[in-house]
């Protein structure tokens, strides 16, 4: 079992991680990513991005987390390829231990595990995912301009999706399981009110069609067992989001959907342990935010450490007040 004493960890390689790589790295602080066995986070299922800043013509999801990799590593990240399956933040220095039995100790902590959206479960849903399901329409709209969707959930997220797409598309379904929505009277009111909504209820998603994208999809009645389909251009589920941070229960103070709690310094209830992107964030779930959180927990890590040598962790966990 190997192991090592690092000034900085990074858990999780999405553009919140990768942009605390590269500023730790850049600040010399030699760090270590532990990337996950498949890296890269939630756009490496994403085909166009268009809304990152910097690609007038847009790039490629999996293409924009490659380069994101490739300038960490130039700086003096190094990526480790394996998921984090253990972590002790009650002592320090922290312990963090991998799948391959890796242990890696470290004076600062940086999470950036990301949250995965909840999927319907179906063999067709990961055929079109990315050509034509989706789960982010501030991500994907545009794409289907002037294109009939449908949007899955009965949420504040469902309707802020739906309300979103009428910018773009020129008819958005509703599709939700139940006879009411579980969303804000207000964001009820917004959604019935726009002409291009309309609701499909007591209804779910059994199928996806298509050929090479989504032509439409196969609902079924759950009051009627009556089945039928719905010619659509597009897909976007939103059923929410589930934070990948269960293994920091009982370790970091998370709120009651399992988020991190951080403060505007993006620290944890932990005296050295940082927070970044989707992980703590459930407003933006946005590449360019979550990069933005990882250059801020970065820039906090690194004088934190100097905070550390100066003081030692024991005085500084005397004097830490969290305040979210």
């Amino acid at each position: 079992m190997a192991e090592s004493v690092e000034k900085v960890v990074i858990i999780g390689s999405g553009p919140a991680g990768l942009t605390a790589a590269i500023y730790t790295a850049r600040a010399a602080l030699n760090p270590v990513v532990i990337a996950g066995a498949a890296a890269g986070g939630q756009l490496m299922t994403t085909t166009d991005v268009e809304n990152f800043p910097g690609f007038p013509d847009g790039i490629l999801g999996p293409e924009l987390m490659q380069n994101m990799m490739e300038q960490a590593q130039k700086f003096g990240a190094r990526l480790i390829y394996e998921d984090a399956v253990k972590v002790n933040l009650k002592q320090h220095p922290f312990l963090v231990e991998t799948s391959a039995g890796n242990v890696f100790r470290c004076l600062a902590l940086i999470v950036a595990t990301g949250a995965s959206p909840r999927r319907l479960g179906l063999e067709s849903e990961a055929k079109f995912f990315g050509r034509g399901v989706s789960t982010c329409a501030t991500c994907d709209g545009w794409f289907f301009r002037e294109k009939v969707v449908g949007v899955v959930g009965g949420g504040d997220s469902a309707m802020e999706e739906a309300l979103y797409l009428t910018h773009h598309a020129s008819k958005v379904y509703v599709i939700h399981r139940r006879d009411q929505l579980r969303a804000s009277k207000i964001m009820q009111q917004r959604a019935f009110s726009n002409p291009k909504i309309e609701f499909i209820w007591n209804s779910i998603v059994t199928e996806i069609l298509g050929d090479e994208k989504v032509t439409g999809v196969r609902l079924k009645n759950v009051k009627t067992g009556e089945e039928s389909v719905l010619p659509l251009d597009g897909l976007f589920l939103a059923i929410g989001h589930e934070p990948n941070t269960q293994l920091f229960k009982g370790q970091l103070m998370l709120d009651e959907q399992g988020y991190i709690v951080v403060d505007r310094f993006q620290r944890t209830s932990v005296p050295g342990v940082f927070a970044a992107g989707d992980c703590h964030d459930h407003t933006f779930r946005q590449a360019v935010t979550a990069a933005g959180f990882g250059c801020a927990a970065a820039i906090m890590a690194e004088r934190w450490l100097g905070e550390l040598e100066q003081k030692g962790y024991e005085a500084i966990k005397a004097e830490f007040v969290f305040k979210p």
